[in-house]
């Protein structure tokens, strides 16, 4: 039946991005990752065809608090609550704890993406939900929400672009020659006296699993308190979609010291977790950022998309780029103050997108 399931959802998901496969969502809920324990209600909106098959799915979740989807709304939360409202439970349509932009509407047949907007916004209002928020949306999607009267919202990720390079020293060319230097030193830095691995598939072994479990939950504590993530899921992960991962290790007299955990895609390599249990200069950097380039390169991936945040990758030749999210809030009130937020927030991140892409270390000119 679960493969019956997963071909059904795969359809309408397509196979450009892995984490809105069935395999990705299926283990961060059967890990206990995601669940209503933990304060994500898997609630997935399906509408079927005259056949009874699902033709558009939006991967959505009940949430009882704000934590794991870095589109923060605290504060929007704080204001209605104040107003006496309830804020929480709210409707999410997200792929959890992964701020990756890609598609939130699932269409096996894009005719419906009207029908499954407005589906959201029947979920809301029935069940009597303070909003819904539809995060890092693929930007060809965009307009579909945007047609229905959702508020929009902007933010800033760094991603690197492949413009054609064969070789890391290609891309290094590219940069303003202080840069270059400052590159070239880093990484020389960071991997004496390591050995840097590349693992995929069945190359990543539970060994290898339980070295970065301990990386991640070092890099979870400091970060969130606790990791989000089970143990489980990374073993569920590797089994299900170990083709799609790649594990790059920093390993002193073999054992591995730090890790960082990627996801392959259709056009882009995607950086997810990191961590280590030494402290070495400039590996994150090198593991993160550098490795992941070399990796994209040799795919011949469009990009690398290393996650929320982080103007030091500037820095490394990543560039800024902007990220989207949708809120529907059936308050009209509520509604109108958060619409005025988002004005001037959108207003604040195009000045400093703006300021940020000066600061990039490409050559300037010919």
């Amino acid at each position: 039946m679960q493969s019956f399931l997963q071909a059904q959802w795969d359809a309408c998901a397509g196979a450009d991005n892995p984490f809105v496969s069935h395999a990705f969502l299926s283990a961060l809920e059967r890990s206990g990752s995601a669940t209503a324990r933990a304060g994500w209600q898997p609630l997935p909106i399906v509408i079927d065809d005259a056949g009874g098959v699902p033709a558009a799915i939006a991967p959505a979740y009940v949430k009882a608090h704000s934590q794991g989807e870095y589109v923060f709304d605290h504060g929007w939360a704080d204001a209605w609550e104040r107003a006496g409202g309830e804020y929480y439970p709210k409707l999410q349509v997200a792929v959890p704890f992964t701020p990756v932009p890609g598609p939130r509407l699932l269409l096996r047949d894009h005719t419906l993406a009207p029908a499954l907007i407005a589906a959201i916004e029947a979920v809301t209002d029935q069940n009597k939900l303070s909003s819904a928020h539809v995060t890092f949306i693929a930007e060809d999607q965009l307009a579909q929400f945007e047609r229905a009267g959702w508020l929009l919202r902007a933010g800033t990720q760094f991603h690197w672009q492949n413009d054609g390079y064969g070789s890391f020293d290609d891309f290094l060319a590219a940069l303003a020659s202080r840069k270059r230097k400052a590159i070239r030193k880093e990484r020389a830095q960071a991997v004496e006296g390591l050995t840097i691995r590349h693992l995929v598939g069945a190359e990543i072994t539970e060994a290898h699993w339980d070295a970065f479990w301990a990386f991640y939950q070092d890099t979870g504590s400091r970060k969130w308190g606790r990791p989000y993530l089970t143990r489980a899921f990374f073993s569920m992960l590797g089994e299900a979609m170990g083709d799609k991962v790649l594990l790059v290790l920093a390993e002193r007299d073999g054992v591995p010291i730090a890790g960082a955990l990627n996801l392959i895609g259709s056009d882009a390599l995607y950086g997810r977790y990191w961590g280590a249990v030494e402290q070495v200069p400039f590996l994150h950097f090198e593991l993160c950022y550098y490795q992941a380039i070399d990796a994209a390169i040799a795919r011949g991936l469009a990009r690398v998309e290393a996650g929320a945040q982080g103007e030091h990758k500037l820095a490394r030749g990543y560039v800024p780029v902007t990220t989207w999210s949708a809120h529907y809030i059936p308050d009209p009130s509520f509604r109108r103050a958060v619409a005025g937020y988002l004005e001037r927030e959108k207003l604040a991140i195009a000045d400093e997108q703006e300021y940020l892409g000066e600061l990039t270390p490409f050559r300037r000119g010919g």
